[in-house]
């Protein structure tokens, strides 16, 4: 089956606008929701021990005995976020999902992957996870909006926000400047090119103050993006920061 996906992803920023929603968008099998039952158990079903701050995949010895484990990264330097809810991993065949969602205008996409988080967060252990009294998603600058016509982290957070029934704040937090893709930077330039680059909007200060916000974004890599959000909202206010993100970059090796 796996070798059937693997050569799916490969051909699926051609051919998935016929097979979203009545054929699997990983396999091309039937489905009625956009992912067969195989896909979604092989990929999305099985529970891996990580991180509760970074969501970062812990091996077998990191998570003996650990209800709720810390990484060590997380341990050195403690992020703004508390907590961080992720679907998958970004490992073929996801990562053609997200590509298809984000550069493929494939805007069908994303009440899967607002489902798969959903299910994340079932499958998660209850003692280690709070549900936020509200939910935004990281924003786009003015540029970069205008140039893809939709910010695919609040696609996926709108259908989130239905399934959790927890408010949507589309517009709590703003760009305060565009900032150069995070994606073609190295590692060491994206906490400089992220630093300050958000801001609580006026009218939305007291809809952050003493509250649990939740963040949805579609990837983390390094986490600069998310800690600087959280950064911001806390400067503002709240209580606590969860993200909800459809896929963590593993750690290279």
């Amino acid at each position: 089956m796996f070798s059937r996906v693997r050569h799916w992803s490969h051909h699926l920023l051609a051919r998935l606008p016929s097979a979203v929603p009545s054929s699997c968008a990983l396999c091309a099998g039937a489905a009625s929701d956009g992912m067969c039952g195989g896909c979604q158990q092989q990929f999305f079903g099985k529970r891996q021990v990580r991180c509760r701050q970074c969501a970062v995949a812990l091996s077998a010895p990191d998570a003996v005995a650990t209800v709720a484990p810390v990484c060590g990264d997380c341990l050195q330097q403690p992020p703004a976020f508390d907590a961080t809810i992720v679907a998958a991993d970004y490992a073929a065949p996801v990562d053609q999902l997200v590509l298809a969602l984000k550069f493929g205008n494939q805007l069908p996409l994303a009440p899967l992957f607002g489902r798969m988080l959903r299910d994340a967060l079932l499958l998660t252990r209850a003692d280690s996870v709070a549900l936020p009294d509200l939910l935004t998603a990281v924003p786009l600058g003015p540029q970069r909006l205008a140039q893809r016509g939709f910010n695919q982290a609040l696609e996926i957070a709108r259908p989130l926000s239905r399934s959790l029934g927890i408010a949507l704040a589309p517009a709590l937090v703003l760009r305060a400047r565009d900032t150069s893709a995070q994606a073609l930077l190295h590692p060491d330039e994206r906490h400089k090119n992220i630093r300050n680059a958000f801001v609580v909007a006026g009218d939305a200060i007291d809809a952050v103050r003493g509250r649990h916000i939740g963040v949805v974004d579609d990837v983390l890599t390094t986490g600069e993006t998310l800690n600087e959000l959280a950064a911001t909202l806390k400067r503002f206010g709240a209580a606590r920061v969860t993200n909800f993100v459809f896929a963590r970059t593993p750690p290279r090796k």
